[in-house]
């Protein structure tokens, strides 16, 4: 159980996340699933809450919004916004990835790359094939010069172009959104660019299977980079 203290602290520290919208309902979501307010109980008003987080009123007004969509809240017009559920049944996936272990973040990237490559192998087109051959060049570039965030970026670009030429705009999506979140742990996770270095081989081998349009050498390769450190 939070103390109200650490309650106060996270209500008071500053908004860094992508919007702030997304940062007020994470903040209000963290209040009703830790038990701050009751099923039933009424939210604030929408000007205190604005002064509460130091934002405006759209800010206040989406953020609401996206609680009621994940079932958190009901909004009743004219009297205000009561907490429905003290259980998130309806999170956008971005928030939860907000919430994942780089553990699991990172055994879902490895799903998907795999298939992703298989897939890239059968249906990419050359232009596909040059988008990559750049951003496998900028991968090796970077990581000489030990440029470890563009690095990291040139890396993602590379496996989401493989993804773009595997045709499936879900998956597509997916490595997008996972891809996003796992930068920001790559970045604290490592404190150069050695193991991208150990492993260009391996995406070099990746290439030339899609290249050949070979999906089962292109499954060989994504598993061994999936499951080398990076």
């Amino acid at each position: 159980m939070q103390s109200s203290d650490d309650m106060t602290t996270k209500t008071n520290a500053p908004l860094q996340r992508r919007s702030l919208a997304e940062e007020v309902a994470g903040r209000l979501q963290e209040q009703i699933t830790s038990g701050k307010y009751a099923v039933g109980e009424k939210l604030p008003t929408e000007p205190e809450l604005m002064v509460q987080f130091g934002v405006g009123r759209s800010s206040i007004r989406e953020a609401v919004k996206t609680l009621a969509n994940q079932g958190l809240v009901r909004v009743q017009q004219g009297l205000g916004t009561f907490v429905a559920s003290q259980t998130v049944t309806g999170e956008l996936l971005s928030q939860r990835l907000q919430r994942a272990d780089f553990e699991d973040l990172n055994e879902v990237r490895f799903l998907l790359e795999v298939k992703i490559a298989e897939k890239a192998a059968l249906h990419r087109s050359n232009k596909d094939i040059e988008k990559m051959k750049g951003f496998l060049k900028k991968r090796y570039e970077y990581a000489a010069a030990n440029q470890l965030e563009a690095c990291i970026q040139a890396d993602i670009n590379f496996h989401t172009t493989i993804a773009e030429a595997s045709k499936n705009e879900i998956m597509l999506d997916l490595y997008k959104t996972v891809a996003d979140h796992l930068k920001k742990s790559f970045l604290l996770r490592y404190g150069n660019t050695e193991s991208f270095t150990e492993s260009q081989y391996l995406h070099d081998a990746l290439l030339q299977s899609i290249i050949d349009k070979d999906a089962r050498k292109a499954l060989h390769w994504a598993t061994k980079i999936s499951s080398h450190p990076k």
